[in-house]
């Protein structure tokens, strides 16, 4: 039975934490029980998580558990994708490692996310699954994407492992740097600190 954990319970207040569990119990007992919208309930406690929990992190937190407790199939997880608020997507996305889906049925979502200016949309899109399935040109373009929209890399999973030995990664960024340069703007610390891994040999 997937439990809250102790750093978000520490977070809620008592009605929140209860109706939290009571929301993973029903998602794992009856993940396809219709709630009164004649969907899943669990999908109806989904979108309700940010008025019950307290914060946009919590929610975001309870979202991804919820998820996990329902593991929902592919078309299910796309249609609260496509559908969902920017905090929905971000739940969605955040989850993605712990679901069922495909990389042909994931990697569509995560390059949405990564079309978008949200910068806590792409924050959440560079996470595991990210780092597990996104293609080298893709990935390269997400770790850009970060750069240009000032989210910092420490969010990037993976971004050690993959960044190692990378000269195309290595060119990108030099290529970033030098416009940054020339057109009288500052180069982002965190480009710097990349530069160095991507010239290694791996």
């Amino acid at each position: 039975m997937l439990t809250i954990p102790d750093t978000l319970l520490a977070r809620l207040v008592p009605e929140s934490a209860a109706w939290l569990d009571d929301a993973l119990h029903e998602a794992v007992a009856a993940p396809h029980a219709p709630g009164p919208r004649r969907m899943p309930a669990w999908e109806l406690r989904f979108a309700e998580a940010g008025r019950r929990c307290g914060s946009p992190e919590n929610a975001e937190a309870a979202r991804v558990l919820l998820l996990r407790a329902a593991r929902p199939g592919p078309a299910t997880t796309v249609r609260l994708f496509q559908q969902g608020a920017s905090a929905e997507r971000r739940a969605v996305l955040r989850a993605l490692p712990h679901l069922a889906i495909t990389p042909e049925e994931g990697v569509p979502l995560i390059e949405d996310a990564l079309r978008t200016n949200d910068t806590r949309l792409v924050a959440a899109a560079v996470g595991p699954y990210a780092a597990a399935h996104l293609p080298a040109h893709a990935w390269r373009h997400a770790v850009l994407k970060c750069l240009f929209t000032g989210v910092p890399l420490s969010v990037v999973a993976g971004l050690a492992d993959r960044s190692l030995g990378d000269a195309e990664l290595a060119r990108m960024l030099g290529d970033f740097a030098a416009e940054r340069t020339a057109a009288g703007r500052s180069v982002p610390d965190d480009l710097r600190r990349l530069l160095a891994p991507t010239a290694k040999e791996s």
